[in-house]
């Protein structure tokens, strides 16, 4: 398959800009209802990922965002509810007729939201592959069930380019479908399929090496859910693919000497006769208090093979409040 599956995905989107098709993709999360928040139907029907990039807690001290592939501009409507402020928050889309679509969506939005002015954001054409935007320049970037289509290449292109316009410390926020069985080849090199996002996903484990190939020192899954089936009765496979959605937020910390920092779920419990544990490299467990662990900590923390300590799985549920 050469370049010409983005042809195609191209070709996906604008026929869903001009005629909205709720049914292309379905989030896994709801659509935030917060104070003061109407979302257009049209915008709603245009909500094309696989779940939400939108966190509160990202959102402080006014940061600048950057949203690319656009969709009808659900997810730049709640990005600009947190920031409110002139360009704050940076669209891009290679598909001229999403842009429309969303600069249309927009203007409905200001006479349902009294708040809100379609000057927050700033749409610019451009490719994910190669950003319109300056080094260093932004807090917070997401992309929405995008980076599954691409070709393993180009995702690491995309990955590299979300590094490199993002401040230190900056975080990258990302929703997409992952796979933890074995795709098809002809499933893969179905250019439709893979513009639908389903299958150009990744097994977990492959789709984290891309994040902290481009530098990311800490990745903390947030989330995962079932996704979709591909099942032999409409695909052409011959057993059931399970697809599930993953919420990422990718932070772009330092690279510990040992290697990133990745939170996919895991809790340490001290259950020993004393106060704490501490392990003499930076982590401190209070008796018969849960800490949130990356998976780097939670293996050593095993190779102690003390039966006073528990490591729990994987939940792929991270809410912060870790060990590093």
């Amino acid at each position: 398959m050469n370049d010409t599956y983005l042809e195609t995905t191209k070709d996906v989107y604008r026929k869903a800009a001009e005629t909205p098709d709720v049914g292309l993709c379905c989030t896994t999360t709801p659509i935030w209802q917060l104070p003061g928040l109407d979302i257009p139907k049209r915008m709603q029907e245009m909500n094309y990922g696989c779940g939400s990039t939108v966190h509160p807690r990202d959102l402080v001290n006014n940061p600048n965002i950057l949203y690319v592939g656009v969709g009808g501009g659900m997810e730049l409507l709640q990005f600009s509810y947190f920031s409110r402020q002139k360009t704050g928050v940076v669209g891009v889309d290679v598909v001229e007729e999403m842009l429309t679509a969303s600069r249309d969506n927009f203007s409905e939005a200001e006479k349902l939201n009294d708040w809100f002015d379609s000057s927050f954001v700033d749409l610019r054409t451009g490719d994910a592959l190669n950003l319109p935007v300056e080094d260093n320049s932004i807090d917070v970037a997401a992309q929405n069930c995008l980076f599954n289509i691409f070709k393993e290449s180009d995702i690491k292109k995309a990955m590299d380019e979300m590094y490199r316009v993002l401040k230190p410390h900056g975080r990258l926020v990302m929703s997409d479908p992952v796979c933890d069985q074995a795709m098809p080849e002809n499933l893969k090199e179905d250019e439709r399929l893979r513009a639908l996002c389903l299958s150009g996903s990744l097994p977990l484990t492959d789709y984290i090496k891309k994040i902290t190939d481009a530098g990311f020192g800490t990745v903390e899954i947030r989330a995962k859910r079932p996704y979709r089936i591909l099942s032999p009765k409409h695909y052409d496979t011959q057993e059931n693919i399970f697809i599930e959605s993953v919420e990422v937020c990718a932070i772009k910390d330092p690279m510990p000497e040992d290697g990133p920092c990745v939170f996919t779920g895991k809790t340490a419990i001290y259950i020993g006769e004393e106060e704490y544990f501490d392990d003499k490299k930076g982590h401190v467990l209070m008796q018969n208090q849960p800490l949130s662990v990356c998976d780097k900590t939670a293996n050593a923390l095993n190779l102690l093979d003390r039966e006073d300590i528990y490591i729990s799985p994987s939940t792929y549920f991270y809410d912060g409040g870790g060990c590093c």
